[in-house]
């Protein structure tokens, strides 16, 4: 593998996807309000689960740094990176963020929230996941797969 092709080839920073969806939520739910709860019910636990994504988040990128490899996907990876959270799940980033994008849709109590999650868990599992593994798989081989043999892809 040559420098210029050590990346996955993802389509789009995750962030910005989950970014993306949340506002066409925000904007759908504007123009036709669909709340999930009566009155401000949901904020609390909103905010619960957005802390946990947040935490998620904090602890699956300290990690991903400590073991010397690159955070953004567009980047080489340089290590398989199988302690703390990646002990659970080969993407804790991935459900960090999908954790922040439920707590936020709570949070604005919009069924809009859960409707734009379903084709956005499908982009980022067809056009970020999936291509990661193909490249982790290429470069690491049978360490990559054993590691797969052992941690689920998300829970």
């Amino acid at each position: 593998m040559n420098r210029s092709e050590d990346h996955p080839g993802v389509i789009a920073l995750p962030p910005l996807l989950y970014g993306g969806a949340f506002i066409v939520a925000l904007v759908l739910q504007w123009r036709w309000p669909w709340p999930i709860f009566p009155g401000r019910v949901a904020l609390i636990p909103g905010i619960i689960v957005l802390a946990l994504g947040v935490g998620l988040a904090i602890w699956g990128r300290r990690t991903m740094e400590a073991a010397g490899t690159n955070v953004n996907p567009q980047l080489p990876t340089t290590a398989i990176v199988t302690s703390g959270p990646f002990q659970f799940t080969r993407n804790p980033l991935y459900v960090a963020l999908t954790l922040f994008y439920l707590g936020l849709t709570l949070a604005f109590d919009t069924w809009w929230g859960v409707i734009v999650l379903v084709p956005l868990l499908i982009v980022m599992h067809l056009g970020v996941v999936l291509r990661e593994e193909r490249y982790l798989d290429a470069k690491f081989g049978d360490d990559y797969r054993t590691y797969c043999s052992r941690v689920r892809r998300y829970l």
